[in-house]
């Protein structure tokens, strides 16, 4: 069985922004999620030209940070109170442990408006 189908579904349809990178910072997937959230694909760029010259500065020192150790998987970035969400930086590791890229994770704290099993 091919688990990468079933991975990249789960990517393909979680309604937060994923935005995967290499190690050096070329984006190398987005979701639809991200697509629509930053108007662009972005896929095969960098993604520090989409950041000012201190934010870059902060990703590089938490890559560093996760190439320390095999146990430094994630790291509190940000609050953004508007959307009421939390994001994190999530290391990417290959089978041995071995730092391939590292990714944001938005994790929304609003309470689910949707009505149970409504389908």
């Amino acid at each position: 069985m091919d688990l990468n189908l079933f991975f990249k579904s789960v990517l393909e349809q979680d309604t937060a922004p994923v935005v995967l990178c290499d190690l050096e910072h070329t984006v190398v997937y987005m979701n639809p999620a991200a697509i629509a959230r930053y108007k662009h694909d972005l896929t095969g760029k960098s993604l520090k030209a989409c950041h000012n010259a201190d934010s870059n500065e902060k990703i590089q020192r938490v890559v560093d940070w996760f190439k320390k150790s095999k146990n430094n998987n994630i790291v509190y970035t940000s609050r953004n109170n508007k959307e009421n969400k939390d994001v994190y930086m999530v290391a990417l590791r290959d089978e041995q442990g071995a730092l391939i890229g590292y990714y944001e994770k938005h994790e929304y704290r609003n309470n689910e408006t949707s009505q149970l099993y409504g389908m």
